[in-house]
């Protein structure tokens, strides 16, 4: 038998922890496969306006003429792209999780997010704004992503009044 209970949200994403009778264990599940598909299309939205932006940048504007300009485009061209692609790399691996595939565990590599590649707003600065948003955009995206992996891992804490109830759920 299994038995859901309901547990207060944690960073606006509703909780909820399944306890199973035989041997008392209890699983987190704390987002739903339609909040990590909407952040996965977000994220596919985002690659895209970069890929745009970036092409832009290169093709339109003053880059052309100094190099180190393109360099450094280049350089933070790849870092939000860097940054875009671990961020739906994550998105997909938690897909796969949720939709129970068993190549996709907690503890793969691609179940953690990793440390942020950050944009070297220096450089930034001479960019056009439609750049600088698009790389403000993605630091924030990853950042919340990384909020959102360290609430999951995030121990849960169970109330003592929940303790009793699944003990007694499990006399039952």
């Amino acid at each position: 038998m299994v038995t859901a209970i309901a547990l207060p949200r944690s960073h606006g994403i509703p909780c909820c922890m399944v306890v199973q009778q035989a041997n008392m264990k209890t699983i987190a599940a704390p987002v739903q496969r339609a909040h990590v598909e909407n952040l996965y299309v977000e994220a596919m939205v985002l690659a895209d306006e970069a890929h745009a932006a970036f092409a832009a940048q290169r093709d339109l504007g003053d880059v052309r003429r100094d190099g180190v300009t393109q360099i450094s485009l280049a350089c933070e061209s790849l870092k939000t792209t860097t940054r875009l692609m671990h961020v739906i790399a994550w998105l997909l691996h938690r897909r796969a999780m949720i939709a129970g595939d068993p190549g996709a565990g907690p503890h793969d590599s691609a179940a953690r997010i990793g440390e942020p590649v950050a944009a070297d707003w220096d450089v930034c600065a001479g960019f056009d704004a439609s750049v600088r948003q698009i790389i403000a955009a993605s630091e924030r995206l990853f950042e919340r992503i990384a909020q959102i992996e360290a609430g999951w891992n995030a121990p849960v804490a169970v109330t003592p009044v929940q303790r009793l109830l699944a003990q007694l759920e499990a006399r039952l």
